[in-house]
């Protein structure tokens, strides 16, 4: 758990110390999820271990302290810390949007997955911070259901760009993931206040009065901006991570079982570790509950990112660049499923 830890803390206390003091603290935080995680990848040839024996929910719910820590600390920072200048806000919206969006984002998801009522409750208050809630009905109810086919809003299609894709899929996950939990509703006498989708807003609209209680309109505006990047960057992984594969559609009609080959996966290790395991996409996907320092990467059966996670993002966000590099992939990999080699 060693690099899982280091990988996720040492951004956090980073970003703590940008909040009090601006200066060089804000470009160390920045960096230290951009050049430092780029690098590691590239020069240290190295490998997270294929199996653990740790669950990962002490280091998941010490993610979750230190998120709201941040939150709460960048929120007062940028709307009301006489100490940092303009360019300190700004590397500090920067920093605060990626830590949310790739590592807050990656240890929600993990939280969501829990069984245990306490972890998952935490999962979707991290998720209600970042004025995103319902992700926990559409990933839970509709994603993990139906990834891979039309029916997922989360999947990217073949050919369709980023900026597409994002508007189509951030309505499509609120609506769809609406629909779901009102049918599973449907068949159990439950009051209606009761409806997720009522704590989802209520949630919202907490944290928004929080913002406004410590900065006033400049906490909120300063959360309005921070969740947006954070979105778009839990977007961006949701891009990547399925784009242009395809479950084949049953005699019956219905999709064929999810598998490995449904997932686009990244070896690099310290990203890897920074995003608790969440490039190991295929394994998450086939055993949904197993925790993010288990999940194993099998070469050959499993689509490969040409680079890290992080950096398939950014390249996904010039569309041309992107498509010239993952729609041969992404065809060549569909073909060969579909031979059997």
């Amino acid at each position: 758990m060693f690099w899982f830890t280091l990988a996720t803390m040492m951004p956090a206390a980073l970003l703590a110390a940008a909040c009090l003091f601006g200066g060089v603290w804000s470009g160390l935080a920045v960096a230290s999820i951009t050049v430092m995680m780029f690098f590691m990848d590239r020069v240290v040839a190295r490998l997270m271990p294929e199996t653990a024996t740790s669950s990962g929910l002490g280091l998941s719910v010490a993610l979750g302290g230190a998120h709201f820590a941040l939150w709460m600390l960048g929120i007062w920072a940028i709307g009301s810390n006489p100490q940092l200048q303009p360019l300190d806000r700004m590397l500090l919206v920067i920093g605060l949007g990626l830590f949310f969006g790739q590592i807050s984002n990656s240890n929600a998801h993990e939280l969501i997955h829990n069984a245990a009522r306490g972890p998952r409750r935490l999962g979707i208050a991290i998720y209600g911070s970042l004025l995103f809630a319902h992700h926990t009905s559409s990933h839970m109810r509709v994603h993990h259901i139906w990834a891979a086919t039309r029916r997922d809003p989360g999947t990217a299609r073949l050919g369709e760009g980023f900026w597409r894709y994002v508007l189509r899929a951030w309505i499509g996950g609120f609506v769809e993931g609406k629909r779901a939990e009102d049918r599973a509703r449907a068949a159990r006498a439950v009051p209606v206040w009761t409806h997720p989708y009522l704590g989802y807003v209520a949630l919202a609209a907490g944290f928004v009065t929080l913002a406004f209680a410590i900065s006033g309109p400049s906490g909120v505006i300063a959360l309005l901006v921070i969740a947006a990047y954070a979105q778009v960057q839990l977007f961006l992984s949701d891009y990547v991570q399925h784009y242009g594969l395809e479950r084949r559609i049953l005699d019956s009609g219905k999709p064929e079982t999810v598998g490995p080959q449904h997932s686009w996966n990244a070896p690099h290790w310290y990203s890897s570790a920074m995003m608790l395991n969440a490039p190991r996409h295929s394994d998450h996907h086939t055993n949904p509950a197993r925790p993010f320092p288990a999940l194993t990467l099998k070469r050959g059966q499993m689509p490969i990112l040409p680079h890290s996670l992080p950096v398939m993002a950014v390249l996904a966000l010039i569309p041309p660049v992107w498509r010239r590099l993952m729609d041969k992939r992404a065809l060549r990999w569909r073909a060969e499923k579909a031979t059997g080699v």
